[in-house]
């Protein structure tokens, strides 16, 4: 049987409601079957709750409240875990955000800017003032800290979800940051690689015509549910379920990542950018 894992109800709002789950469910002498039967979610469903990984949908809470008498608690709470989680992101990338922490593998094109999982502080910081010059700098550093929370999936133990990415080579000498910053951002990138938590493909800048020329792409594959694509522009986001889309998108990506070097030369490209940087101005 696998150990009991303790939630750290002080680490966020969604961790301390999950928390005070598990707790009330325990003190009613209720296992996780049992409170969610006569539902229409699953025990992992709710196991997932009660770790902070998962929203709690308002007519799962009202049921909860039924079942351990708890006067309406979690229903009223839940839309305040909603805003917590959602904290420093787009309302439309709340799903994802969800999704991430739940999927198998996740399979990205990022053709312009790096991906936010694997984005340096300063980085963020760049791109978010750049878009939000007006914006305070508490709001900005709200956006920062968001974005750095999801990059802790590659923090974890265990090695969920199965990070691959196709960056185009003209990031590597896209002067975003000063050359040091530049550096320490495509050192960060280089030791996921090499901690085999991101696999990481450059498609070079002379490949030509190739798929997926039209946009970005992530595509999410989960153990408990169906795959899902998300799309992002500069103020909208869009996810999509339908098999028959996801089918075509899986199929552009498998042919963009058949284009692309393969991982030991793309590493290799990544850290001679970086030594680039590190060692003066870039000649043309």
């Amino acid at each position: 049987m696998a150990a009991r894992k303790e939630i750290d109800g002080s680490a966020s709002v969604p961790e301390f409601y999950g928390k005070e789950l598990r707790f009330k469910r325990e003190e009613a002498g209720l296992t996780l079957e049992r409170l969610v039967d006569g539902s229409f979610y699953g025990v992992t469903y709710l196991s997932e709750i009660e770790r902070g990984e998962r929203r709690m949908p308002l007519d799962l809470a009202r049921h909860v409240d039924r079942v351990l008498k708890t006067d309406g608690f979690f229903a009223r709470r839940c839309e305040d875990v909603r805003k917590a989680r959602r904290k420093g992101h787009a309302p439309y990338f709340e799903r994802v955000l969800e999704a991430e922490k739940r999927a198998e593998t996740i399979q990205q094109w990022s053709p312009t800017v790096f991906p936010g999982l694997l984005q340096t502080a300063p980085y963020m910081r760049a791109l978010f003032r750049a878009e939000w010059a007006q914006d305070l700098p508490e709001e900005i550093d709200e956006k920062i800290n968001g974005r750095l929370a999801r990059a802790q999936l590659f923090e974890q133990d265990h090695k969920k979800p199965e990070y691959c990415v196709v960056l185009h080579e003209s990031l590597l000498r896209l002067t975003v940051l000063p050359g040091a910053q530049m550096a320490e951002q495509l050192d960060h990138i280089a030791a996921l690689i090499r901690r085999g938590r991101v696999f990481t493909q450059i498609l070079p800048w002379n490949s030509g015509a190739h798929a997926l020329m039209l946009g970005n792409a992530m595509v999410l594959d989960f153990s408990d549910a169906p795959p899902m694509v998300y799309m992002e522009g500069q103020h909208h986001g869009n996810t999509v379920d339908d098999p028959a889309i996801v089918k075509q998108y899986r199929r552009s990506y498998d042919l963009l990542r058949a284009a692309a070097l393969p991982l030991e030369a793309s590493l290799a490209m990544i850290e001679d950018a970086a030594e680039d940087y590190r060692n003066g101005p870039q000649s043309d």
